[in-house]
């Protein structure tokens, strides 16, 4: 009877089969300790993971900042390599600028031999004349005169672009009334003047001086003159013609030789006035 009742007991007593259960979490360190008892290893790690999301919130935002300069037009900079069409179009200066935080003396050392080795076409070499441009006035007219050029050579196009383009600079200074004499007021301050003043009434009360209108350029071969018959300058302006021959004198020693000038006449030199076809050399360009 004993082993039925111990077997009957132990029927009794025999758990239900346990049922099929998700693995439980291993809890965290942080959760195992309080914040003032946890091991020095936690708090490192703790430490560490903040130190990594700081550095990619960093990162991200300066992503944002490209991305938003890209969008605003401003250029990237990736390096030096020469892809990047919006850099400099020059992949060796943008390798030098690369090396330039991690060695600057290399960089310098690096941009002083470019300069050296393209020396020549950095520093462009002057194609004017050593000879001083002559001046002449011939029955000059302040209010309708031809300003005639006597040139070395025939003009190349980019001399007459040259030479258009300080006449119309010459004729806008002149037509907002830049050339006044009578209004010198910081020429006449002496040399040493550390302080300048300008009397802005006295500047607004002179007597104006405008340059009223200016013809084309007019060009047979290696001559050329103020086309339209005139230079309508309306008041005796001497400031005017010094401002024009300061430039001229510049462009005949660096860019252009010009070994005559002259203002008024009617005639000058070889010029032909029935000559106005292209293949006989005659030119226009618009001032």
């Amino acid at each position: 009877m004993l082993p039925a009742l111990v077997g009957g007991y132990l029927t009794a007593a025999s758990p239900p089969p346990p049922l099929p259960s998700a693995p439980a979490a291993v809890p965290s360190p942080s959760a195992r300790f309080p914040p003032r008892f946890r091991p020095a290893s936690c708090r490192l790690v703790a430490r560490r993971r903040a130190a990594g999301a700081r550095e990619e919130a960093v990162s991200a935002a300066a992503e944002g900042d490209d991305e938003e300069g890209e969008e605003e037009g401003f250029p990237s900079w990736e390096g030096g390599n020469g892809e990047e069409e919006d850099y400099d179009h020059d992949p060796e200066i943008g390798d030098i600028m690369g090396d330039y935080f991690d060695d600057p003396k290399k960089a310098q050392s690096r941009m002083e031999e470019r300069i050296r080795k393209k020396r020549h076409k950095i520093v462009q070499a002057k194609t004017g004349s050593p000879n001083p441009m002559k001046v002449v006035f011939n029955k000059f007219d302040f209010s309708n005169s031809y300003i005639w050029f006597e040139f070395y050579n025939a003009l190349l196009p980019k001399d007459v672009t040259l030479i258009s383009d300080a006449l119309r600079s010459w004729h806008i200074v002149g037509r907002l009334g830049g050339c006044n004499s009578m209004n010198m007021q910081l020429s006449q301050l002496p040399l040493d003047c550390k302080r300048p003043s300008y009397d802005a009434l006295e500047g607004a009360n002179v007597t104006p001086t405008s340059f009223y209108n200016i013809g084309d350029l007019e060009i047979q071969d290696n001559l050329a003159r103020v086309w339209h018959l005139w230079v309508d300058i309306g008041i005796h302006e001497p400031l005017l013609l010094d401002i024009l021959l300061n430039a001229l004198t510049t462009i005949n020693s660096d860019h252009v030789g010009i070994k005559q000038l002259q203002f008024g006449g009617l005639e000058f030199e070889n010029w032909n006035e029935d000559l106005k076809t292209e293949e006989a050399g005659y030119s226009v360009c618009k001032i």
